[in-house]
């Protein structure tokens, strides 16, 4: 939303260190990479489309997230705040990273406001919007210009993490806009009521329930063009002649919506109205048109009417391709697939026994161009999914059979998937079908499962040399890092880490190298028995050690056998994120000794699986 000023602090502020506790409990895993694709920025959802936490839609109803109604005092400053609340999460900037310079210019955001509440931060940090500059303390609450192009540094090795919250505005709301003061302003007697956290029930807090229109109404259609008009750089030949196309387009749209309002059959007849303006705006080069704030008049416009006018919902016409030049996408529709799964084309899940080095693997076909990914690894997306979490199966396993994808479970998996899903930059998928690459060390022991749920899959098959996977495995079970079930009942300590393998049971009370001897036999005598069970030419093997040796080489043999495109020149690998210790060739000589007592257990597994990869 455009502000009169930059920044604007309202007269609240809230206990950062309390805030900071409730964030702090909140599992790490519920953290997700930022649907951007800003390196460095991740975020945990609070408010989404229907309260579903892998959800970054902007339009929908909205409800609390379990993460949210985890946090009593964090819902409490929300209530503070008095507003109809949108789409709201935390953000994390990790140290030395930014948000990058943008403007918000589409629809969501012509009316929606962004408050900010910090909760870790430093002085350092730096937040910029139009040309100004400001620290954000702990516990303070920001409002600002969003129209203006606008930045985030932490200069910081420390995290920063700000409650994020989007609305349209309240009643509450607008009388902290009415005493709020512009940053750097000096107001004699100003100075911020504190909110103190409080015990009771949680509160009750409105959420949107309608934030895109069906059909724009013409009033609607008229303030947005309005608005853009008023924010010319500069008025010429040009504005004029779009100005003229923009009116005939408001008389004609009000006098459909006399006669039909929103009605869908009416539909067609307004897309027509669409699709005849904007080749005629293109003719006179509103692409080239500047707005004040450095954006293109074309763009804006396009956002704000062209792409919401009809809630989103396709015209017929090509808009992207008519775009100003420069903004073009190579967005074109897919063509026929008949008899085939209309929307997930042939996904790619890698799958191993944990620490084969599948993270970095999947880290690095992550950048080609046409897969997309959720950004990690599905292990909450899948198990708060009831048929999949193992406490829901009496703690069994996480084995998942053909029998286990029952059409609502499928159902359910494949929407949360796609839903969660962005290209390599971060940006949604613009149509089906998607090409999906995941990698979660659980599926290992889902093949049957995910074949059934997702009947174009591939498997890429990773293996390593057992004695350093084994020894990986045994430095992860004591770091603590990799606790999956630290609850899980009857099994005494260290906590249950990585995946939860068929017989546990029979493993309570034994050495650590043996329970992993065995986590990884097991994995491994299931996952070769379910490869062997598809066609082959549904999955492909690969080594670790030749994928470490020559990446390129590998890289071009799996885009080959499972056809996707490469377009990036590899150098030196970077460690994967869950990388313990940097690598060394015979690291796992430090567990030689432990690995070696179990050589019975892992041997034949091992023999089986060279058999099938050669």
């Amino acid at each position: 939303m455009k502000l009169r000023v930059r920044f604007l602090q309202l007269p609240v502020i809230f206990d950062a260190e309390r805030l900071a506790r409730e964030v702090a409990a909140i599992p790490e895993a519920a953290w997700r990479p930022h649907p951007q694709g800003y390196p460095g920025n991740d975020a945990l959802t609070l408010i989404t489309v229907n309260g579903d936490p892998y959800s970054d839609a902007r339009n929908g109803p909205m409800g609390p997230t379990a993460h949210l109604l985890a946090c009593p005092y964090l819902m409490q400053v929300l209530e503070a705040l008095g507003a109809t609340w949108g789409r709201s999460r935390l953000m994390r900037l990790s140290g030395a990273a930014e948000v990058t310079p943008h403007v918000d210019t589409d629809y969501y955001w012509r009316d929606h406001m962004r408050v900010h509440v910090p909760i870790v931060t430093q002085p350092t940090v730096r937040f910029l919007c139009g040309g100004e500059a400001i620290n954000m303390a702990a516990g303070q609450c920001w409002i600002f210009d969003t129209w203006s192009l606008h930045s985030v540094h932490n200069d910081a090795t420390r995290a920063r993490i700000h409650l994020v919250a989007d609305t349209v505005g309240g009643a509450g709301l607008s009388t902290l806009i009415e005493q709020a003061r512009p940053a750097g302003v000096p107001i004699d007697g100003w100075s911020p009521r504190l909110v103190e956290p409080r015990d009771g029930a949680a509160p009750c807090l409105p959420y949107e329930s309608r934030n895109a229109p069906t059909v724009m109404t013409p009033w609607e259609l008229r303030d947005h063009v309005s608005f853009l008009m008023s924010e010319l750089a500069q008025v010429g030949p040009q504005t004029g002649a779009a100005g003229q196309i923009l009116m005939r387009l408001r008389n004609n749209w009000h006098g459909l919506w006399a006669r039909s309002g929103d009605d869908a059959v009416a539909w067609p007849e307004y897309a027509a109205l669409l699709e005849e303006a904007w080749p005629q705006l293109e003719a006179v080069g509103v692409g080239a048109i500047p707005l004040k704030n450095g954006m293109s008049f074309g763009r804006c416009l396009r956002a704000l009417v062209f792409e919401s006018a009809l809630g989103g919902r396709s015209t017929g016409m090509d808009i992207e391709s008519r775009a100003a030049p420069g903004e073009a996408s190579a967005r074109k529709a897919p063509a026929a697939r008949h008899g085939r799964d209309p929307i997930f084309d042939r996904p790619i899940f890698i799958v191993s026994p944990p620490r084969s080095g599948s993270t970095l693997v999947f880290e690095t076909l992550a950048a080609a161009p046409a897969l997309a990914t959720i950004g990690g690894e599905s292990h909450t997306l899948m198990e708060q999914i009831p048929a999949i979490n193992p406490a829901a199966r009496g703690w069994d396993s996480n084995r998942l059979n053909t029998a286990d994808a029952d059409p609502a479970t499928v159902a359910t998996l494949r929407g949360r998937f796609r839903q969660a899903l962005r290209l390599r930059d971060g940006t949604p998928i613009p149509r089906d079908p998607v090409r999906m690459l995941e990698k979660t060390p659980k599926n290992a022991l889902r093949i049957p499962f995910l074949a059934a749920a997702f009947p174009e899959s591939r498997f890429i098959y990773l293996h390593r040399d057992p004695r350093p996977t084994l020894a990986s495995m045994i430095e992860g079970w004591r770091s603590g890092q990799f606790r999956t079930y630290p609850n899980l009942p009857g099994w005494r300590e260290p906590e249950w880490s990585f995946l939860l393998t068929p017989g546990w049971r029979d493993l309570i009370g034994s050495l650590l190298e043996s329970v992993v001897a065995h986590q990884w036999a097991t994995t491994m005598s299931i996952l070769l028995g379910d490869l062997s069970a598809l066609p082959r030419d549904r999955w492909l093997g690969v080594r670790y050690e030749a994928f470490i040796a020559a990446p390129e080489r590998e890289i071009a043999r799996m885009a080959s056998a499972l056809d996707f495109a490469w377009d990036r020149a590899l150098g030196a690998l970077p460690l994967s994120r869950h990388t313990l210790t940097p690598p060394r060739a015979d690291k796992w000589r430090v567990h030689e000794g432990e690995i070696e007592t179990t050589r019975s257990v892992w041997e034949p597994q091992e023999a089986r699986a060279a058999a099938m990869i050669g």
